[in-house]
């Protein structure tokens, strides 16, 4: 029987990887993703880093598998191809090109925008080459209010909106994002959201947390609430373990009850 679920989607920080754990990644993560590939199941890194950040970040963890897939910025996509990532050209460059139209209709609202945080909060607030307004705030509070005052903002701006985790939020186009990008990928292997499993800790993970691009949802237990409260409402698996530890067990449990997945992964190794 086929493996039922083809398509792994992890976040990068905070739920695949711990900077300050050792290892990193947990082994026994690492072995279960390996026996997923094996059996013919696809891993995405879906992250909020860019793609250089993120490559480092992946040779300091010296993981013995490597992802199929980046999601990187929470919208560009790279398939690993002969020991490199390369980029889908379609997807990225259309991508790329309604968000500069987007950003260029909001950049005259961006001094006052700016004022505002200013004027309030001892914040940075910067443009880089993934948006015009980027921000990092001093603490969780702030960036709360700052991210509320933002979301009203968005709401009168079509296809705007704010992408947030932890201290940090930026400005991107509605319709690209770590769903729909993840949604990309599902639709080029030729599987189905029945066929996705993602995992997530933060508000940025939300848009792939969602039954329109995942049916197996997972969150561990370092989670923000709001994931955790998204991951039960939709019947997924909140691991009381954290970071990749729950990542694992939130695989394990999906994967448990062969009767009602319609296979058995142990006999793939």
């Amino acid at each position: 029987m086929s493996l039922p679920i083809k398509i792994i989607s992890t976040d990068f920080d905070g739920t695949l990887f711990a900077e300050f754990e050792n290892p990193q990644v947990p082994g026994e993560l690492q072995r279960l993703l390996g026996r997923l590939q094996e059996a013919g199941a696809r891993w995405v890194i879906n992250t909020g880093r860019n793609l250089c950040s993120l490559l480092e970040a992946l040779a300091c963890a010296r993981l013995s598998v490597r992802p199929d897939y980046l999601v990187v910025v929470e919208r560009e996509i790279y398939a690993h191809e002969k020991a490199q990532y390369v980029g889908l050209e379609q997807w990225n460059r259309i991508c790329a090109q309604a968000h500069a139209e987007l950003f260029e209709r909001v950049r005259a609202d961006l001094p006052r925008l700016v004022a505002w945080v200013n004027e309030r909060f001892d914040a940075a607030v910067y443009e880089d080459s993934y948006s015009p307004f980027c921000l990092v705030a001093e603490n969780n509070g702030d960036a709360d209010i700052i991210h509320d005052y933002l979301k009203e903002y968005c709401a009168q701006v079509p296809k705007l909106t704010v992408v947030r985790n932890d201290v940090y939020a930026r400005f991107c186009h509605k319709a690209y994002s770590k769903g729909t990008a993840l949604s990309e990928i599902a639709r080029q292997q030729g599987a189905t959201p029945d066929q996705v499993l993602a995992a997530g800790d933060h508000l940025n993970d939300l848009p792939m947390l969602c039954r329109q691009h995942a049916r197996w949802l997972v969150a561990p237990s370092n989670a923000v609430e709001a994931v955790k409260e998204t991951v039960r409402r939709q019947e997924g698996f909140v691991s009381d373990e954290p970071h990749g530890y729950g990542v694992a067990r939130g695989l394990e449990f999906f994967l448990g009850n062969t009767r009602r997945l319609g296979t058995d992964l142990n006999s793939n190794g």
